[in-house]
């Protein structure tokens, strides 16, 4: 996850503010009620921290309580462990400190491949990624989760590509299902690049503007309704050239999580406006989201910043 991260947080942020200049659009700066009480009950993408917890788990668990977080997504799972932490360690630390593990991110990969972050799906490789789901479902269904979510987008540059993405997609849900978990797919702005169909070819290559069509959209067609499910990234989702809102309508049944997510903390961006995303959300009948902070830009820790994105969620008359 962090190589892919690091790569994608090289992209340049000109064409968004360009394309969120206007008053008028749906991802603007949200309003802050600074009356409202702090009795919310908040979720945390803990990589948002991930730099910092480690030094003292319990202590740290203690600090997000206290914040306000209390169900947490996981990233780091590792066979059996949560980074370098015994997985059931990591557990009971975190229901001591009244902490609700409720989602699980990872990143399928194969030993002994040549690149084990799995980024480049080829069919004869079934076997051995079924493998891999059967082992993490079976792992972060003792950890009591949720969902675990597919945190990284492999290799798509065809529609053919996409179909064969989705029949993985489909059998590492089966797997999710089997072991009483959810499958869930988590976005970045890649998955809004569109894929020049037969007829489009010679046309212009921009992904941003070529004719044709969106991966997201090819995933979500492609993958059993029954299955698989969506965790929408609002930040990635605008970096992508769409509207979290106008993603959310067009899929009331397929997006059931999310991550709220500004370029650092909440709200200070300007970006997005969380109102009307916070609206559609409820409208749609979600109720779990987890904050996720890619990093601080002013030189103070990370979870300072999480505090702040915290403080911002609790004052925010739009949250319930």
């Amino acid at each position: 996850m962090n190589s892919r991260r690091n790569f994608l947080k090289k992209a340049s942020v000109l064409t968004l503010g360009g394309m969120l200049a206007s008053e008028s659009s749906s991802v603007l700066a949200s309003p802050v009620n600074p009356l409202v009480a702090n009795n919310k009950t908040l979720g945390l993408q803990i990589y948002s921290v991930e730099k910092e917890m480690y030094d003292d788990l319990p202590k740290r668990f203690a600090q997000l309580k206290e914040m306000g977080y209390v169900n947490l997504e996981l990233c780091g799972y590792d066979q059996g462990k949560i980074r370098s932490v015994d997985m059931m360690d990591f557990k009971k630390m975190a229901n001591d400190a009244g902490l609700v593990l409720k989602s699980s991110h990872i990143e399928p990969y194969i030993e002994g491949h040549t690149n084990p972050l799995l980024l480049d799906y080829k069919r004869e490789m079934m076997p051995q990624v079924k493998e891999y789901w059967k082992r993490a479902a079976d792992d972060n269904a003792k950890l009591g989760v949720k969902y675990l979510v597919q945190a990284t987008m492999p290799t798509c540059m065809s529609h053919e590509r996409a179909a064969l993405l989705c029949e993985f997609f489909n059998e590492a849900a089966q797997i999710c299902k089997d072991a009483g978990l959810q499958y869930a797919y988590h976005n970045h702005h890649m998955e809004f690049e569109r894929l020049l169909r037969p007829e489009d070819v010679g046309k212009n290559k921009n992904p941003w503007t070529i004719p044709g069509d969106q991966i997201i959209d090819l995933f979500i067609a492609g993958t059993d309704p029954s299955l698989v499910v969506f965790e929408l990234d609002t930040y990635w989702t605008v970096r992508g050239g769409s509207d979290p809102v106008d993603f959310l309508k067009k899929y009331p049944e397929r997006i059931k999580i999310m991550h709220i997510k500004d370029t650092s903390v909440l709200g200070q961006s300007g970006f997005l406006q969380f109102e009307k995303i916070f609206d559609q959300m409820y409208k749609n009948g979600i109720q779990e989201y987890f904050v996720e902070m890619e990093r601080m830009r002013d030189g103070r820790t990370q979870f300072e910043g999480i505090k702040d994105c915290a403080d911002y969620l609790q004052k925010a008359s739009f949250v319930r």
